[in-house]
């Protein structure tokens, strides 16, 4: 089963909040590939390029990692989450912060 990577009133019950979520910024296909220093890249610029944020661009980078992670859930496998959290670091790394231990 595929993880909707865009917001709908179908997933997510009609939550206003959750629907402003626009995944047209992001390349299709970005959390998909096994490559962490890629997914951070690609989200580091889509949020560099928002014009919709409203705050920095590491916090909503960072927001949209988590947001896809959160919303696949127990659906990911370990090694599809290890990645992730790696691009989590490497998003850090990018945006001159320290990455996790």
């Amino acid at each position: 089963k595929s993880i909707p990577v865009v917001a709908t009133p179908e997933n997510h019950g009609g939550n206003p909040k959750a629907r402003g979520f626009c995944s047209s910024l992001l390349k299709e296909g970005v959390f998909k590939s096994d490559d962490p220093k890629k997914i951070a890249r690609s989200v580091k610029h889509s949020a560099e390029e928002s014009h919709r944020r409203k705050s920095s661009p590491f916090r909503a980078a960072m927001s949209m990692l988590t947001f896809y992670i959160n919303r696949a859930g127990d659906q990911l496998t370990k090694k599809r989450r290890g990645t992730l959290e790696m691009a989590k670091d490497e998003l850090r790394k990018d945006f001159g912060r320290q990455p996790k231990d």
